[in-house]
């Protein structure tokens, strides 16, 4: 009983949690700016880039090569090593524009890099799901690469990704965690902050709390739009 306690004084004190709820949700609220910010660069950079990989031609083959070499790179390297680079290397290149900004655009310009190019591959097998015969028909019609891009397969690619799209941004949300690492005030180094200064860890849990009440939400959403897709599916081949 003993041990039960200090477990439960340690991890989910009630006027521990109460004292440092103020502060973590401060620190969570720049964890959804960071999430709904980099959420929208990704969007749009995933969705350019997915397109160059697609680029017909010969003459298209290095802008290819070059977005074959970024989404490789960004999806190997772990994004905590994309936010030391970013976060303390930038700076140090004592640049006027590109070492002057702050810690919370360190971290977004991270989360944007690496989930870039995850969310790439994602669009690329939308795009890619699209028949042959849709580029084709469109192009009949006298359209042109891009135009047949933009009016017939881009379309039904991403209503086609919504629910990996979804997926991806539940693991930038929580991602959003580590770039506590070059110094941004988000809920987790507020609640290392707390743990400190009280020798106390349920200030962790009240982080991981915020985190799983946007989480769960957003998995159920998820699972449903998949569900509603393979019912869809399933009717339009009957």
């Amino acid at each position: 009983m003993h041990a039960l306690h200090k477990v439960l004084q340690a991890f989910f004190s009630p006027s521990s949690a109460r004292l440092s709820l103020p502060d973590v949700w401060s620190g969570f609220t720049v964890n959804l700016k960071m999430m709904f910010l980099a959420e929208a660069l990704v969007l749009v950079f995933a969705l350019a880039i997915a397109i160059v990989r697609g680029l017909p031609g010969r003459g298209a083959a290095p802008l290819r090569g070059l977005a074959v070499v970024y989404t490789d790179l960004f999806r190997g390297t772990p994004l905590i090593l994309v936010a030391y680079l970013v976060g303390f290397g930038l700076p140090g290149l004592q640049l006027k524009v590109i070492s002057t900004q702050s810690n919370f655009v360190y971290g977004v310009l991270a989360l944007t890099l690496v989930y870039t190019a995850y969310v790439t591959e994602v669009y690329r097998a939308g795009i890619e799901s699209v028949h042959p015969s849709q580029r084709m028909a469109a192009r009949s019609l006298g359209l042109s690469y891009f135009q047949a891009l933009r009016y017939v397969v881009v379309p039904q690619a991403v209503r086609r990704v919504i629910p990996p799209l979804l997926n991806d941004f539940v693991g930038l949300q929580k991602d959003t965690a580590l770039i506590a690492v070059i110094g941004v005030t988000e809920a987790a180094l507020q609640a290392q902050n707390f743990s400190n200064k009280y020798y106390n860890f349920t200030a962790y849990v009240v982080a991981a709390v915020f985190f799983v009440f946007l989480t769960i939400p957003l998995a159920r959403f998820t699972d449903h739009l998949i569900a509603v897709r393979e019912q869809r599916e399933r009717a339009q081949a009957l």
